[in-house]
């Protein structure tokens, strides 16, 4: 299990789970980042994160994305 951070652009994971706050995994689960949900990087810029999740196109910070374990 790592981070969505570490993650490369095209590749595609499983979220095995959310962290953070209870605020946070609310935000993350509504944005359709939910354990097993598939999600694949489309760019990587530093540490910020663009994702396809449930088919949507998502742009996340480094804080966030680091939350997001796969």
């Amino acid at each position: 299990m790592m981070p969505l951070t570490m993650a490369n652009p095209g590749e595609e994971f499983t979220v095995a789970r959310v962290g953070g706050l209870e605020d946070t995994k609310r935000f993350l689960n509504n944005l359709g980042f939910t354990d097993g949900a598939k999600v694949m990087v489309v760019s990587k810029i530093s540490e910020n994160l663009i994702v396809n999740v449930r088919d949507s196109r998502v742009a996340l910070d480094a804080e966030l994305a680091k939350k997001i374990m796969v």
